[in-house]
């Protein structure tokens, strides 16, 4: 079989096998492979007059939950160039720092969007989407563009938030992509059967494993209208309409769905695979969508932007309690996992240490920031002789009886409180199995020195949440305060906002 050097390559397959099926399909309407193909081509063709056969260069793409965005994407890739998807709806002060770090070659956007991007500090070219895929296709270009292009070469870039207040973009490469995506296809057996129910917005790399596992396979994906998470009721209407029988969805929207018990109204009938990722899974969570749906395939992922999407995974094959952590698994073939102590190196016997990386699924770096990819990507401790790239994730983890890798905390989520060094996902975890509690997040308050323990539940339960975490947790791990919520802040990618929850911290009086 002929490597595959270029994501296009699955496009312009299922093009062929599959010209008049349909690709994408979302609330701005349908595309079928067909007219995917010649769209994209369409764009590439412009872009490459554009810019005079440049390659390689960044452009953005303002996007939203539309077919058009995707259509923006391959053009680009047609181009020879990497895309960045920017959601029109950040704040002008996050945008303007994408931009101003990217310094894009284009962006490409809608034109019903241009008059609120008028405003941007920004003076390179604007491109309009109606006006790009109108362009008559340069096939000669096309080629000449694609014979260059490798697989080494950048795919897209992902702005992700940075420890300086700027934005990082993590630049990943087709190689990359392509390992994910057929390692997917190996381990999950997906076909052109899967009908793909998109959560993820573009700018958040589950979506990356939508797009393309769709495009490999000559699938369909139905982008799902973002308002329908807020109606749970609504969107299991939504997937048995579509027929959706295959998710790849944040954590947290099969929390909503568990939180108002919308599975005992309606089922979702034609799902058979439930993949998440994002954040740690409870399992009172998992268990209630277990009961309901027991014939459906359930798959915990996990791995950052940094590392091209998920590194490792856990096929649920077993009854967990609901006060149980449930395993991130095992690596994904050609992907090697260290886990290293504070001492650099492999952990023994169920020690606690940062999850690392190395293959493949290796970012390129973060675009235009030497400091922050020298800091992230880094030589492997493990091996003094050649060249050998591993990413830090800051992740702490360690290996069950099982041999099965855990997730445990953050590295930043690791305290010193009271003489005791304590997880604070050990505490999130003991929280989340409270039948009474909706989810949690635990942060601690340095200038306090005291454990914040956010929540959300019906109604306020103090009392009741202490009294229930002492039947797990020792007494110095105990919330010193706790923080009730009727909904705790999200950010865009569906993750609670630690961020703002910690803001929170630095006022006068805390929360």
């Amino acid at each position: 079989m002929k490597m595959k050097i270029n994501v296009l390559e699955y496009l312009e397959t299922s093009a062929e096998k599959h010209l008049n099926k349909i690709a994408f399909a979302g609330e701005d309407g349908q595309i079928t492979y067909s007219d995917l193909h010649k769209q994209a081509k369409a764009i590439g063709s412009y872009l490459i007059a554009m810019l005079k056969g440049k390659v390689r260069q960044p452009i953005a793409v303002i996007i939203d939950r539309d077919v058009s965005s995707l259509v923006a994407f391959l053009g680009i890739v047609f181009s020879g160039n990497f895309y960045v998807p920017i959601d029109g709806k950040l704040p002008r002060h996050r945008v303007e720092l994408i931009l101003n770090t990217l310094q894009p070659q284009a962006v490409i956007l809608p034109k019903r969007e241009i008059e609120h991007v008028n405003t941007l500090n920004f003076e390179g070219r604007w491109v309009i989407f109606e006006e790009a895929v109108s362009c008559t296709v340069d096939h000669e270009q096309l080629d000449q563009i694609r014979s260059t292009i490798i697989d080494t070469d950048p795919l897209y870039a992902i702005f992700t938030s940075g420890s300086t207040g700027t934005p990082k973009g993590a630049l990943i490469s087709h190689r990359s992509v392509i390992d994910l995506i057929e390692r997917f296809s190996e381990v999950f057996l997906f076909s052109e059967e899967c009908v793909f129910g998109n959560q993820a917005p573009f700018d958040f790399d589950v979506s990356v494993k939508d797009i393309y596992s769709t495009l490999k396979h000559g699938a369909t994906m139905h982008v799902i209208p973002k308002v329908l998470f807020s109606f749970p009721a609504k969107l299991i209407q939504y997937l048995n309409e579509k027929e959706i029988n295959t998710t790849i969805w944040a954590t947290s929207a099969l929390r909503i769905i568990a939180n108002l018990k919308a599975l005992e109204k309606e089922l979702p009938e034609h799902l058979r695979k439930v993949m998440f990722s994002g954040e740690v899974m409870p399992n009172k969570v998992l268990n209630y969508w277990r009961k309901h749906l027991p014939q459906v395939q359930y798959i915990n992922l996990y791995g950052p932007t940094e590392i091209t999407c998920n590194c490792t995974y856990f096929i649920v094959n077993r009854q967990f309690l609901d006060n149980d952590i449930l395993p991130i698994g095992i690596p994904f073939r050609n992907t090697d996992i260290l886990v290293l102590n504070e001492k650099n190196r492999l952990v023994e016997n169920g020690e606690l240490g940062e999850i690392c990386v190395r293959g493949t699924s290796l970012a390129l770096g973060y675009y235009d920031n030497p400091g922050e990819t020298a800091r992230a990507f880094c030589q492997n401790p493990l091996n003094p002789h050649y060249p050998e790239l591993i990413y830090r994730t800051g992740d702490l983890g360690k290996y069950n009886e099982r041999n099965e890798l855990l997730f445990i905390s953050r590295k930043d989520h690791q305290i010193k409180h009271m003489g005791h060094r304590i997880e604070l996902g050990e505490i999130e975890v003991a929280a989340n199995a409270l039948e009474f509690i909706d989810a949690v997040c635990c942060l601690y308050d340095i200038d306090r020195e005291k454990i914040v323990l956010f929540y959300q539940a019906p109604q306020k339960c103090d009392r009741d949440i202490l009294l229930g975490l002492q039947n797990y947790l020792p007494r110095y791990m105990l919330p010193n305060k706790l923080v009730y919520f009727e909904q705790l802040p999200m950010n865009k990618n569906a993750k609670i906002d630690r961020m703002k929850l910690r803001e929170g911290l630095k006022k006068a009086d805390g929360f």
